[in-house]
């Protein structure tokens, strides 16, 4: 794989450069709320700049239906990666059309356009491999270089992290080969004892990292609404708390496997329950009541870990070797139930690991609640595409790299 270095021995000054960043940056009322994946991308953009080049950042936006949408508008990154360039931003309000072609000819070497929400053309996300690359063609016709680096969308076979590095001399940027690199450490060269800690909502979109999990990892720690269908699978009542009912035979294996192939399985021991969920508009108090994990009342919701599992969490994590986190603990957004997180971010800070916070709700949860970031080993902008990346599974955007 190719990498931005290399592109800048070469030499780009004069050339347009079309990098692909994710700047699908969460956004409330049209304000960005974590800029975290724009702050991502700046290096990469940054160092084109420096050299001259006519930069082209491209992502998409949100799930808008192949057409456009004021909801899903690029805008409010752009202006936010100008800010953060220190210098204007030019913006086209279409993709490939007259408007993009007009941002980017007026171009001057060190120069950058940020071109409309690629999602709004329906070739960007096409199952069809002509429509894909007829969009492709068209992006293509933009650029004299492809530069990779929206970490967050390689597990995507889209036009613009697929197809479009066929068609253009193609590099990795700076984003993209550390969390290759990061993630190599976690498959390749892992220093023992290899802990992982699985949050989040759904246990679906954890079953394939899992069964990769229980033959490589030492340990792992499950919470957030997942722990719930491990917590039924062992026979516990769970009140009204999420749960993947179809799930619980496979969890069941899981566990299973987990006894027999020494991995350990921690789950929650106690947890914070209530009636209702939290508004996370208002923040309104929620209190919360704690109970054990294997007695959730029936008419009661678990949504967070409580307070003697965050203790057990963080004495599981304190010998750790290497740590990889991904999913918050509980309903972090809302004060009363974001102490498991913390919890667990604190641990991953306390710990000598080299810790690596796997993307997503994690990443978002980090920042809202105020740890430095720099302090953990690597932060991933790309929750979906590091747990396929741990699955073995290969990565569209990081094959086109590669080829």
């Amino acid at each position: 794989m190719k990498t931005i270095r290399e592109l800048l021995a070469e030499g780009v000054e004069g050339k347009r450069v079309f990098v692909r960043a994710d700047l699908n940056v969460p956004l409330a009322d049209g304000t960005i709320t974590d800029d975290g994946r724009i702050r991502a991308v700046l290096p990469t953009v940054t160092k084109l700049v420096e050299a001259g080049a006519k930069v082209i950042v491209a992502s998409h936006l949100g799930r808008p239906k192949g057409a456009p949408d004021p909801v899903f508008s690029l805008l409010p990154a752009a202006e936010r990666l100008g800010e953060l360039l220190g210098k204007p931003v030019a913006f086209a309000q279409d993709t490939v059309g007259p408007a993009a072609h007009d941002a980017v000819d007026g171009l001057e070497p060190g120069q950058v356009a940020v071109i409309e929400n690629l999602r709004f053309n329906a070739g960007e996300t096409s199952k069809d491999d002509t429509e894909r690359g007829e969009f492709a063609d068209k992006l293509a016709a933009l650029a004299d270089v492809y530069v990779g680096d929206g970490f967050g969308a390689v597990h995507r076979k889209h036009a613009s992290v697929f197809d479009l590095p066929a068609r253009l001399p193609h590099y990795a940027g700076y984003l993209i080969a550390t969390e290759v690199g990061v993630l190599k450490k976690l498959t390749e060269d892992v220093k023992r004892p290899y802990v992982v800690a699985l949050g989040g909502a759904k246990v679906s979109d954890k079953l394939a990292v899992i069964d990769q999990l229980l033959g490589k990892a030492d340990r792992l720690l499950i919470g957030g609404g997942m722990a719930y269908t491990f917590l039924k699978a062992q026979g516990h009542e769970v009140g009204i708390s999420l749960l993947q009912e179809d799930q619980v035979p496979k969890v069941k294996e899981y566990i299973e496997r987990a006894k027999e192939n020494g991995v350990e399985l921690v789950l929650p021991v106690d947890v914070l329950v209530s009636t209702e969920f939290p508004d996370l508009k208002t923040k309104a108090p929620a209190n919360p009541t704690t109970v054990a994990a294997d007695a959730i009342p029936a008419d009661q919701e678990g949504l967070d870990i409580g307070p003697e599992t965050r203790k057990l969490y963080a004495s599981k994590l304190a010998d750790a070797g290497t740590v990889f986190w991904n999913g918050p603990m509980g309903v972090f957004e809302h004060p009363d139930y974001a102490e498991g997180t913390k919890a667990v971010a604190q641990a991953l800070l306390d710990s000598p690991a080299f810790t690596v916070v796997g993307g997503g709700d994690s990443a978002a949860a980090v920042r809202t609640l105020g740890f430095d970031e720099n302090a953990f080993g690597h932060i991933s902008t790309g929750g979906g595409a590091s747990l396929e990346y741990l699955e073995g599974k290969t990565l569209p955007g990081l094959a086109a790299l590669e080829n």
